[in-house]
């Protein structure tokens, strides 16, 4: 296999044969100490049967051959994005220090939009205003831009720690990350309109949306054991992002909410009217799965409260994420303190449930 050269190594990769088991692939590599001498090292990369081909096998070792070189004394050697991609979803992507959606979200970031554009060039070759008028010229809106740019970031960050760069460049770009359009948020009226035409769970659900303002991965994760009626508290101890389960967004996530009379009484009729009612089953469960998972949110949303807005003649764009940031605007609307709305919305800072969420709303919508 052909790698960059470095000092200690050149490396090779080749299938080993095992009395027992199934053939594996193993990569063997060269490591040099201070005084001059060397030793063979190698480690199992995965089974023939799983990793098919050659390439196949070289992509697996990529971000290891990265790491490898990082934790041995070596010559600097230039390295690319890609590279530094490749080991940037091998150790900190590969952990479990991040939720299932921060994985998602920058993976796609990373494969899908930098790689295409930066994948070949060098890290020393990355500029700010490059990257800048890149940015520019991307079709998306100002908050994705913002985004990419702070993965980007966040890339080049973990490059520095491994010292393959030497600078962050992206820490010199400008990118605004203004929206083009003010999102829309729901009022009171609205909701309760909304509320009056659904029925459980569809109303249930939107009604925990909408008075509490947790995130769609949060509600959907929801065990009946994670609901404490007589407290009225509501624990938050795990986040579903596309049927997988993880752990919520940040540690202040994972703060408990207080429960309304009026919610607990909606949750607890929901308990009796659904099948799946013992401590371990989700709440929102769906009879499609037999209970083993929840119902798709954006299922309900296009099947059941899309259509009660329309017949309403409610025009605007309504997302699980509007009743978060609704929830928000009507507590700041309505006399709450910052304090207390940003530990409502768990979020790390006020300045996020200012900036991002607390919109003003007008004397009659309140």
């Amino acid at each position: 296999m052909n790698l960059r050269r470095v000092r200690y190594q050149q490396g090779s990769l080749k299938i080993e044969k095992r009395n027992t088991g199934e053939d594996v692939w193993i990569y063997r590599w060269r490591e040099y100490r201070t005084n001059g001498t060397s030793t063979y090292r190698k480690k199992i990369i995965g089974p023939v049967s799983e990793l098919r081909t050659k390439t196949a096998a070289q992509k697996a070792i990529e971000g290891l051959a990265l790491d490898i070189n990082a934790t041995v004394s070596a010559i600097p050697v230039s390295h690319t994005v890609a590279e530094l991609i490749a080991h940037y979803i091998e150790v900190e992507l590969g952990s479990d220090r991040h939720t299932a959606r921060v994985h998602q979200v920058y993976k796609h970031n990373l494969n899908d939009i930098i790689l295409p554009e930066w994948g070949s060039s060098r890290l020393q070759d990355v500029r700010p205003i490059a990257v800048e008028r890149w940015l520019g010229k991307m079709p998306y809106a100002p908050a994705t831009k913002t985004k990419v740019k702070g993965v980007f970031g966040t890339l080049f960050r973990h490059g520095m720690r491994y010292q393959w760069a030497a600078t962050n460049p992206i820490a010199l770009v400008r990118c605004s990350s203004k929206r083009l359009e003010v999102p829309d948020i729901l009022t009171p009226v609205e909701i309760r309109g909304i509320l009056g035409e659904l029925f459980a769970p569809a109303r249930t659900v939107t009604m925990l949306a909408a008075i509490t303002g947790m995130r769609r991965g949060e509600l959907f994760g929801l065990k009946w054991e994670d609901l404490d009626f007589e407290g009225r508290t509501i624990r938050i101890v795990r986040s579903l992002v596309d049927q997988i389960e993880g752990l919520p967004k940040t540690e202040t996530s994972r703060k408990p909410m207080p429960m309304s009379d009026e919610l607990a009484g909606s949750l607890a009729s929901w308990r009796e009217q659904t099948d799946y009612a013992k401590p371990s089953d989700w709440v929102f469960a769906s009879p499609i799965s037999f209970g083993k998972l929840p119902y798709w949110p954006d299922m309900l949303l296009r099947r059941h409260i899309l259509p009660a807005a329309k017949r309403l003649g409610i025009h605007k764009r309504i997302g699980w994420h509007t009743f978060r940031r609704t929830a928000a605007s009507l507590l700041v609307a309505c006399g709450s303190s910052v304090k207390t709305t940003q530990e409502l919305m768990r979020h790390a800072t006020a300045d996020i449930t200012l900036e991002l969420y607390a919109q003003a709303v007008s004397e009659d919508k309140r």
